[in-house]
């Protein structure tokens, strides 16, 4: 019996000495904290002496969180998903990666989530073999990798193109009260994105993405549907972070967007990205900056909400020759209240953006839809990149505009006009009257400059005020069918010269008959 013990004792050192001289020790270092504390999103952790602003940290059941605050002795960080199994003295682990979102064209027409994850119900994304992990969080290009914005990106919007144009590589700040079809416009310029791709394939395409921050699902739903109904949805990429959806992912929504965009940008590939809206994620991040104890200023937001917007902002422009002369151009939405241009937020955004689209709740009632107040709304950059023949035939559209107003607001108490008054006043209803436009009806650009045209040389003064939208609409088909040649002129850089303008006199004097 002893002899036996004796030998499976040596057998089992035997075992023990040959696997510890196989052993190998594999190097690894992995930082375990507990959570103290956890309210409404945001997790209080101690013991996470190794974490990075910004990293990727792991919760139980796998749930990802982001280190937002490193303090002496514990860190803050938004949980990224459900945290209502989260408890004290749970354990959370760093990852060691810095949040990043996996970008490809394998994301054109799908619905993701701020973290690259599909939600639209058709499986998980396969991306390309020129997938990239692009940051989260990046440094803008400089001053000196840029060019200047020279390209129309046109809206098919015949207000915006004639008076605010915006070119590749913008900022265009669409702001208004609820309700007054700041994200039909942003719909509007996504489709007719998709036209231009359609109709013009020697012009370079310009991808779409769309961010949604802090929208209800039904909303977004609805959006999505319309841009498939346009067959728009093909070459757009939803970024979804709805109203249920954690401040956390909502915070992070435009960020992850941006990031897919420049993914594109750097590919020499021009880029349309619009935010809807920036007044929802400023909400989230005073949320979260209110959880995470952070000092509150004007209106509670935390000090560094200037920043917050401005280095999202900053990272649209147009990278120069070297690097490919891709573009992001930016559409973000801002939600007034009261009308209120002054407040904290919309100030803040106005001062990042090359100009603003101000819609106005007044108009929109009044049936002027886009309800575009013309002096209120103004583009910094866009008119050097606005189409030649636009800007001779809108020239003096503005100033046109400008003095119907305020014709109109001394007319009615009544006072006798004298003829030169009354026929800039029945002008500027006409110009009004083109200037309206259906939703998900954009135009082409030449379309645009016809109907300008025919309206501004006054060849709709003496007809009813009721048939002036159709007629000019008829008037520029008129011309297209007659002259197919002429699109090509107008969208030239020589733009109209005399014998064209001869030209079209003479057809409007047929159309006229």
């Amino acid at each position: 019996m002893s002899l036996n013990n004796s030998s499976l004792q040596d057998q089992i050192v035997a075992e023990l000495t040959k696997s510890i001289a196989q052993f190998e020790p594999k190097a690894g270092r992995a930082n375990i904290g507990t959570i103290t504390k956890v309210t409404d999103g945001i997790a209080t952790v101690s013991g996470l002496s190794q974490a990075l602003m910004g990293e990727i940290v792991w919760f139980p059941l796998k749930t990802p969180g982001l280190v937002l605050n490193l303090k002496q002795d514990e860190v803050g960080i938004a949980v990224m998903g459900d945290y209502a199994h989260l408890k004290e003295g749970d354990e959370v682990q760093t990852s060691g990666k810095i949040l990043s979102i996996t970008a490809s064209e394998a994301l054109l027409g799908r619905i993701v989530n701020p973290l690259g994850q599909s939600i639209d119900g058709n499986g998980t994304i396969k991306h390309t073999p020129t997938a990239q992990e692009m940051l989260i969080e990046k440094i803008a290009p400089g001053v000196v990798q840029r060019s200047p914005v020279n390209t129309p990106l046109l809206t098919g919007i015949t207000a915006i193109d004639s008076m605010t144009a915006i070119g590749r590589g913008q900022r265009e700040l669409i702001i208004g009260d609820r309700n007054t079809g700041k994200t039909a416009i942003v719909i509007d310029t996504i489709i007719n994105q998709a036209k231009e791709n359609a109709t013009n394939k020697q012009a370079k395409p310009v991808i779409c993405i769309y961010v949604a921050i802090g929208q209800k699902q039904a909303k977004v739903a609805q959006i999505i549907n319309k841009l498939e109904d346009h067959q728009a949805l093909g070459q757009t990429i939803a970024v979804i972070a709805s109203a249920s959806d954690p401040a956390a992912l909502q915070y992070l929504a435009p960020y992850a967007g941006v990031a897919i965009a420049e993914y594109f940008m750097e590919r020499g590939q021009d880029v349309l990205i619009a935010y809807d809206d920036l007044s929802k994620h400023a909400w989230a991040y005073r949320q979260m900056s209110l959880i995470l104890r952070r000092p509150s200023g004007r209106e509670a937001y935390p000090g560094d909400i200037f920043y917050l917007h401005s280095r999202l902002l900053e990272r649209s422009g147009k990278l120069n020759k070297e690097l490919g002369e891709g573009s992001i151009t930016a559409l973000p939405i801002i939600e007034t209240q009261a009308q209120d241009m002054s407040a904290y937020i919309p100030t803040n955004v106005i001062s990042i953006t090359d100009g603003q689209i101000y819609l106005e709740s007044d108009l929109f009632y009044q049936g002027i839809r886009p309800a575009i107040n013309v002096g209120l709304s103004v583009s910094r950059v866009g008119g050097a990149a606005q189409l030649k023949a636009m800007k001779q035939v809108a020239g003096k559209l503005r100033l046109d505009l400008a003095q119907y107003n305020e014709l109109a607001a001394f007319a009615q108490f009544g006072s006798d006009l004298d003829p030169v008054s009354k026929a800039k006043i029945d002008r500027g209803q006409r110009l009004v009257e083109i200037l309206k436009q259906p939703q998900y009806a954009p135009k082409t650009a030449g379309v645009e400059i016809l109907q300008l045209w025919f309206a501004t040389n006054g060849y709709l003064d003496d007809k009813p005020l009721e048939n002036c939208s159709q007629l000019a609409e008829d008037f520029a088909q008129y011309v297209l069918s007659k002259d197919p040649q002429i699109s090509k002129i107008l969208s030239s850089k020589e733009g109209l010269d005399q014998k064209t303008i001869d030209s079209l006199k003479k057809l409007a004097g047929t159309f006229s008959i």
